[in-house]
């Protein structure tokens, strides 16, 4: 799929507010605010081989990851639009609720991919090297 550039000023403005409500929910772990960005929730975890399509997956996935990473987080180095998706760099930061870890933080670059149908987010995929997360959480 070749990068197009949107030209659409205003749909590329309104498909930012959306990304940024939905990094801001992730932020505060508020899974039903992280829901609510979608048209159709869904998440492609790429790095992990792992998909979870709709509502109750999204929010199971959701629930479980902030119950290991509760104060998960992603800092927006840039976004870049195309017609139906805007990617986005992404620092992911994050720090392992395992009592045996000691508070172990870690930092991770990474690429995600929201997908839109017109204003509406329907899915996210993210790619992350595990190998970069798992080092510094060991």
């Amino acid at each position: 799929m070749a990068l197009t550039v949107s030209t659409d000023a205003d749909l590329r403005q309104r498909r930012e507010t959306c990304l940024r409500a939905h990094l801001a929910a992730e932020r505060q772990a508020d899974t039903e605010g992280i829901i609510a960005t979608f048209a159709h929730p869904r998440y492609e975890l790429v790095g992990a081989g792992r998909v979870y399509d709709g509502p109750d997956e999204v929010r199971r996935y959701l629930q479980d990851r902030h119950r290991v990473f509760p104060d998960l987080a992603t800092d927006v180095i840039s976004f870049w639009h195309s017609d139906d998706v805007v990617a986005a760099e992404l620092w992911l930061t994050g720090t392992y609720a395992d009592p045996q870890s000691s508070g172990r933080r870690f930092r991770c670059r990474t690429a995600c991919f929201f997908e839109f149908e017109g204003d509406g987010l329907v899915g996210v995929r993210a790619y992350f090297d595990s190998g970069t997360i798992a080092r510094q959480l060991a």
